[in-house]
């Protein structure tokens, strides 16, 4: 676990360059969520993190926090994406978050080495991440790490209610105890639905086994437009 004297790394105020680290500098460890959270309100574009986050990890440089991931619930019919799969058997890859400073593939070892460590610490049998094309973002990093492109997911609108922040229906469950909106105007609050754009949508088999499992089309890999692969 870190350690609360753990540094956190910041962005350079000037915009100037710093030297990268390699690779094989980079530790990978389960973190406090408090830890996983500030990192990645203050730096993730979402500037949020969902409720029902399972599993924390930190990425280090020596001692600096210098990005986090985050494992959770996730929508909730995701886990209906596999023939007979409960809730307990996937979960999804809801933050990835990693400095600027580190070196060119660093999301792609991160992510390797969590996933090796969930196929042999957990009994999970499957992941599901989304990627944002209104941000840019095709998932570059699940396509090089063999993740399985199942199609855009059904796009499903962000509550505000009234302070300006958007959030997933599952996290205001998690915070308030109902995500309805007659709940809320019943109490007063006027809640805001926040559209979304449909999300590329990946998929990736802890347990090979599970892959002839999944009850949608496996599709070729989105491509051009640019973009990086923030989860």
């Amino acid at each position: 676990m870190v350690q609360e004297g753990a540094h956190v790394a910041t962005q350079p105020r000037d915009g100037g360059s710093r030297p990268t680290s390699p690779l094989h500098a980079l530790g990978v460890r389960p973190v406090p969520f408090r830890f996983a959270r500030d990192l990645v309100v203050r730096h993730h574009y979402l500037h949020s993190m969902p409720g029902g986050t399972r599993l924390a990890f930190g990425v280090f440089v020596g001692a600096r926090l210098v990005g986090a991931l985050t494992i959770g619930c996730g929508p909730s019919q995701a886990h209906c994406l596999v023939e007979g799969a409960t809730r307990d058997d996937g979960a999804t890859l809801t933050r990835l978050w990693l400095s600027d400073q580190l070196s060119k593939n660093s999301e792609s070892r991160v992510l390797g080495v969590v996933l090796r460590a969930l196929r042999r610490h957990t009994r999970l049998k499957f992941l599901v991440s989304y990627a944002d094309p209104a941000q840019g973002h095709l998932g570059v990093v699940y396509q090089a790490t063999g993740w399985l492109y199942a199609g855009l997911s059904e796009a499903m609108p962000l509550y505000d209610i009234g302070d300006g922040k958007a959030r997933h229906s599952r996290s205001l469950s998690h915070a308030y105890g109902s995500h309805s909106v007659a709940h809320f105007q019943r109490n007063g609050v006027a809640v805001r639905l926040v559209p979304q754009s449909c999300k590329h949508r990946y998929v990736y088999f802890l347990d090979p086994a599970w892959r002839p499992r999944l009850r949608v089309p496996v599709l070729p890999y989105p491509k051009n437009g640019g973009g990086d692969a923030d989860g």
